[in-house]
């Protein structure tokens, strides 16, 4: 939920948040984060762990994160995001304080709370930012909504059954039942 669509805010006002809080910031809007749900932290922690197998065992050159992690998606003040997991490939966009830039893969995980935001505002955003994959995770409809923006192939639905391949990397793919 916005704060305030009246003033425009920067990264200045993030950090001024009291310890704890957690927002975002998109286009200068503030949007308050609510604390995650059981099956949200289960799916996150679960795809996070499996990711990170893969990217080991293959010996990528690719990070994950899970949130809270800072991602400052256009490397300006006015556009501060906390993705639920993000895979970045190119390390130099790490810094000690997040991602500068696009990280390669982003996955959402929708809360009743986040969904207009995570189907609507942040897909712009991923796809405008240079996101090349971006996965909407909902666990109230048991569904996967994948973006591949770098082939701009179209969306693909998928249920927590199916099993779901991974645009970035051919040779790899979820099924997030078998995970739960």
């Amino acid at each position: 939920m916005a704060l305030s669509q009246e003033k425009s805010y920067t990264l200045e006002a993030i950090y001024a948040l009291p310890d704890g809080q957690r927002c975002e910031l998109i286009d200068g809007h503030i949007y308050q984060m609510s604390p995650p749900n059981t099956m949200h932290q289960k799916i996150s922690w679960k795809l996070h762990q499996e990711i990170g197998n893969y990217i080991s065992a293959k010996r990528r050159s690719c990070d994950i994160y899970a949130a809270p992690f800072a991602v400052f998606l256009n490397n300006d003040d006015r556009n501060y995001v906390e993705p639920d997991l993000s895979v970045i490939c190119d390390r130099s966009k790490l810094t000690d304080k997040g991602c500068s830039g696009a990280p390669d893969w982003i996955i959402e995980i929708v809360s009743p709370s986040t969904q207009q935001i995570d189907y609507g505002l942040k897909l712009f955003k991923y796809r405008t930012a240079g996101v090349r994959e971006y996965w909407i995770v909902n666990p109230m409809q048991h569904t996967v909504t994948v973006y591949d923006f770098e082939q701009e192939k179209e969306t693909k639905q998928y249920s927590f059954n199916d099993t779901i391949p991974v645009c970035i990397y051919k040779d790899f793919s979820i099924n997030i039942a078998h995970l739960l």
